[in-house]
């Protein structure tokens, strides 16, 4: 059974912006004032809701993330219309949604945030957002988070959801978390939209810092393609039902939660990649630092040439180490080693003699793979999740505008 946080509720609604015969705008709604936090895209193309947030947001110098100098009360979700690269009117068009959302739900404006996914470059459609708000409002408080997770979706195989409980001695808290995302995926922030909520009262410094957190170890460590959208977000709104929490073993049981609760859903995108079969769990170790590790990382998670090899199933050390040669990281040679599902295939700079492509082939036909990089005797080590790369992926995103 799902665990919703209390005061929560939900509304979804068919506006046809892109897809027929389904749900494509979505509501989460909360009874009482909520705290809330957001880490947005780093893309410089930013779209309009992102921009109408850091608007309503108090942001720190690198933009990453920041409070509201007001509570809010709801998230107002599209999907199939990006509203990116839409210059001024976009951002009109953003405020109107908002407007039109506001009235439908007895809220105001300033009470909402925006979240769009979808097509860049085109306007929303105005006249059928209006069109879909009696349905919308119809709905909230009948509808279910399932529903909102599957409205927000795009060219995801399946919703994305987790959560958890928590008995704590003001009684039960609860964190619930939504996202979609399967392409256009790179750990620059929070690369796809993600929406988190929770029924516990906290103070809003340490909600922002405890989901920026969370995000970096989770989100921020995930890549499909290597590319970061115009849209990306994730939302966090803490509504404060279930009671305050402020003793500090209390405070770290619900922020270890939050962080299990965004790891899990980084973990089903990575899953539902487009096109994707394989999951490549790639952890470096010995770096001279946690920014070289990265480096190393990232250099191997997002390169084509081993993300096929892993597709075809193929033992092809040689490209894997190739990758961490351009990656920037510094390192010797011939004190780098390689491990493929817990086998050690290349060491000290040079492969270790064997049969590979019999020794590791019931291996790399299983959905998840181990990747083990040591650099050499450093401190500094990373791990990421990455997909592998498939004729299905050219395929989905050849014909996405079609």
């Amino acid at each position: 059974m799902i665990l919703v946080p209390q005061g929560f509720d939900f509304a979804v609604a068919a506006a046809g912006f892109k897809y027929s015969q389904r749900n494509d705008l979505a509501v989460i709604h909360s009874d009482a004032p909520c705290v809330w936090a957001a880490t947005l895209t780093r893309n410089l193309f930013q779209a309009a809701p992102v921009l109408v947030i850091k608007e309503m947001l108090a942001s720190d110098p690198s933009g990453r993330s920041g409070h509201a100098n007001r509570p809010v009360r709801a998230v107002a979700v599209n999907a199939g219309q990006a509203n990116a690269c839409t210059g001024e009117q976009g951002l009109v068009d953003c405020h109107d949604t908002l407007a039109m959302t506001a009235e439908a739900l007895g809220l105001s404006p300033e009470e909402i945030l925006p979240a769009s996914t979808g097509v860049i470059g085109d306007r929303i459609k105005l006249e059928r957002w209006k069109q879909a708000l009696p349905a919308l409002g119809e709905s909230l408080g009948r509808t279910t988070a399932l529903d909102a997770a599957r409205a927000i979706m795009t060219t995801d195989k399946y919703p994305k959801m987790a959560w958890r409980s928590l008995s704590l001695e003001t009684g039960e808290v609860r964190v619930l978390g939504m996202a979609k995302g399967a392409g256009m995926i790179c750990p620059n922030m929070a690369t796809m939209l993600g929406f988190i909520i929770c029924d516990a009262g906290v103070d809003q410094d340490w909600w922002r810092e405890t989901v920026s957190t969370a995000v970096d170890r989770s989100f921020n460590r995930i890549t499909v393609d290597g590319d970061t959208s115009t849209n990306d977000c994730v939302l966090a709104l803490a509504n404060g039902r279930a009671g305050e929490v402020r003793e500090k073993k209390e405070l770290t049981a619900l922020a270890k939660a939050l962080a299990e609760v965004c790891a899990e859903l980084a973990g089903l995108i990575v899953q539902d990649a487009e096109g994707g079969t394989k999951v490549i769990h790639i952890r470096v170790n010995g770096a001279k630092s946690t920014r070289q590790a990265d480096l190393a990382a990232r250099a191997v998670g997002h390169s084509p040439l081993v993300k096929t090899a892993m597709y075809g199933q193929d033992p092809n050390w040689g490209r894997i180490v190739a990758a961490l040669g351009r990656s920037g990281a510094e390192f010797d040679p011939d004190h780098v080693s390689v491990a493929l599902a817990g086998h050690t295939i290349f060491h000290q700079g040079v492969p270790v003699p064997m049969d590979w492509d019999n020794l590791l082939a019931a291996a790399l036909c299983r959905q998840d793979v181990h990747l083990d990089i040591t650099l050499g005797h450093g401190q500094g080590r990373y791990t990421l999740q990455a997909s592998d790369l498939t004729e299905e992926y050219i395929r989905i995103n050849a014909k996405y505008r079609t």
